[in-house]
């Protein structure tokens, strides 16, 4: 059967996991009774409440005596990791874009690694059903994208489809015919893209996924370089330095046949398979005969820009609601996720009770928080900072910048330029994008960025959309003013009081509930001024037998602030941490004793 490898590259939320499942449905690979999820290549729950692809996953339609296996990639760039080494699987791309937004800056992360790798898109119009679709506007965005990538010649010669993932069609004329379905974009896959390149020689396959499955132990995704592989068959692991990092024998080999993996009894050069059975093999290591003595060059990553620390959770309530608080099952769990997510760097700090965690951003760090909460962790964590690098030949201090892409309505672009003026941002264009709206382009160090995401929402009332994307690293920008209000801490511990609550409410917003388990440093509210401020939530009212003139009143208290896991984790200060456990995110001082913290202030004002 002739073979297709071809990737989806689109940004988030403009119909890539959609398109996949009509493309599914419409080749037969399910079966007429059969119940299916919506999105079925969201397979993780994050995924599906978030709506956005975080791991790449493959999937295989069978179209005309063609198999096609089509890899989901992720949209945003702080899962970039996974991006840069499936480019290397596949031959081709369909470049999916919105038919009213255009391309966005993760379509441009994607595009510019799959032109580089000489890839040639098909580029595909989605949701052309839009009251606001443009999509001739579009496709001259999508050429001048490609034209700025550096796109040779014949890469900027694409097809262009039109149609809408959701009813499930598309064709070269934005009117349709509708009535073919996604005949079209499959009939030019099996036309276009090229059949996947065979080296001669012995087995060889380059990892480019890996997953712990309980049954079946680690399991490799990649492609078949060379030569063919049958179960229980030697092999040995090279690393990009041609160093054997183990032998051993292939257990299983899973092909993808629609969303099931199925096993076979043979691969050939060219597939996408996932074998079993080693136990070191890992992401960019050679899987290949005993013969080979050479490697198979593997994609670099870049590098990430965002480091926090992860430290054992020492609060007052630590072990109270998850069961896995210890540094020794912190260590085992953040080492597994840095073995298959190699855009993560882990290292341990010296007291080895905490860890310092880097990566591509936040999302993609607060994506493993969350993931580790769910499965019972319990932890603290601190703010994210940005990872400084020192030029070697000036000695300056440099940091990340990043592109920043801001689409907002028009009264409320003055507000966005004088925040982002003052995190150190510099614009470089302005222009109307349609209905009222204005797209605003800056770049903007990272630092300056970490926590801007909630207070632009606030600014613009929820209208405003950001994306952003590392850009490179420049000379350090100088200091960016921080938060500028203080908080309100807990003296004592217990349960929060209605009552005393209400009493504070002029002091500032509260972040807790009455019934809440507070202790002593721990952050209660948002203090109106800039400092921060000591209260008591325990104090019930007197009792006493003396009636008061005025009747008792039900005490009504104004709803508190909501700090989700995103929020609180840009929202913190240097000199705090965030609490995370299965049930509660709370925040705290990092130190807790107000002794403490003023020893600390001290000597901070002082170093």
């Amino acid at each position: 059967m002739a073979l297709r490898n071809i990737a989806i590259i689109a940004h988030v939320d403009h119909g890539k996991t959609t398109l996949v499942d009509e493309l599914l449905k419409q080749s037969g690979a399910f079966r007429e009774n059969q119940r299916v999820d919506e999105r079925v290549m969201d397979s993780n729950d994050l995924e599906k409440e978030r709506g956005i692809t975080i791991l790449a996953k493959a999937t295989s339609v069978v179209w005309k005596d063609t198999r096609i296996n089509i890899v989901d990639t992720p949209g945003h760039a702080d899962f970039g990791g996974e991006v840069e080494r499936i480019l290397s699987m596949v031959d081709g791309a369909i470049v999916l874009v919105d038919a009213a937004e255009g391309p966005m800056p993760q379509t441009k992360f994607v595009v510019g690694k799959a032109l580089k790798v000489g890839l040639k898109p098909i580029v595909a119009i989605n949701k052309i059903d839009r009251p606001d679709a443009r999509a001739d506007e579009v496709v001259n965005e999508v050429f001048d994208l490609f034209a700025a990538l550096d796109a040779t010649d014949e890469q900027l010669d694409f097809h262009i489809l039109y149609g809408s993932g959701r009813a499930g069609w598309m064709n070269t004329a934005p009117e349709g015919p509708q009535d073919q379905g996604l005949g079209p974009l499959l009939d030019l896959v099996v036309e276009h893209v090229p059949a996947p390149k065979v080296a001669e020689g012995p087995f060889k396959m380059i990892g480019t996924l890996l997953e712990a499955n309980p049954y079946l132990g680690r399991i490799i995704t990649g492609r078949v370089f060379s030569g063919s592989i049958k179960p229980n068959q030697p092999v040995k692991v090279l690393s990009q330095d041609g160093k054997t990092v183990e032998t051993g024998r292939v257990s299983k080999i899973l092909a993808f046949r629609g969303i099931e993996r199925q096993p076979i009894d043979e691969a050939q050069a060219g597939d996408i398979i996932a074998i079993a059975g080693l136990s070191k093999g890992t992401v960019a290591d050679t899987f290949c005969d005993p013969s080979v003595t050479e490697p198979l060059q593997a994609q670099p990553i870049d590098p990430p820009t965002v480091t926090m620390s992860f430290i054992v959770n020492d609060s007052p309530l630590a072990g109270t609601e998850g069961d896995k608080v210890t540094s020794r099952v912190i260590r085992d769990r953040l080492m597994k996720e840095a073995e298959g997510n190699v855009a993560l760097k882990i290292e341990e700090a010296e007291g080895k009770d905490s860890f310092y965690v880097s990566g591509r951003g936040e999302l993609q760090l607060a994506v493993l928080i969350e993931t580790m909460r769910r499965e019972g962790f319990e932890i603290a964590v601190s703010r994210p900072r940005v990872v400084m690098h020192k030029d070697e030949e000036t000695g300056q201090l440099m940091e990340p910048v990043e592109e920043v892409v801001i689409d907002v309505d028009e009264e409320h672009s003055g507000v966005v330029v004088q925040k982002m003026a003052e995190r150190k941002g510099e614009m470089v264009e302005l222009r109307p994008s349609g209905g009222d709206r204005v797209r605003l382009v800056f770049f903007a160090p990272t630092r300056g960025l970490i926590g801007y995401q909630s207070e632009l929402l606030t600014d613009t009332r929820g209208t405003a959309i950001m994306n952003r994307l590392f850009h490179n690293y420049q000379p350090f920008k100088g200091e960016i003013g921080g938060r500028n209000q203080g908080v309100l801490l807990s003296n004592q511990a217990g349960e929060a009081v209605a009552y005393a609550m209400f009493n504070l409410e002029d002091r500032g917003p509260m972040i807790i509930e009455p019934g809440d388990k507070v202790y002593a440093g721990m952050i209660v509210g948002i203090h109106t001024r800039d400092n921060d401020l000591e209260v008591n939530v325990l104090k019930g009212k007197q009792l006493t037998n003396i009636r008061s003139a005025g009747k008792d009143e039900a005490v009504k208290l104004t709803p508190p602030i909501r700090m989700t896991l995103d929020r609180a984790l840009s929202w913190i200060q240097d000199d705090e941490l965030m609490e995370v456990t299965p049930k509660s995110i709370r925040l705290r001082k990092l130190y807790l004793d107000s002794n403490e913290r003023k020893r600390f202030e001290k000597t901070r004002a002082a170093g």
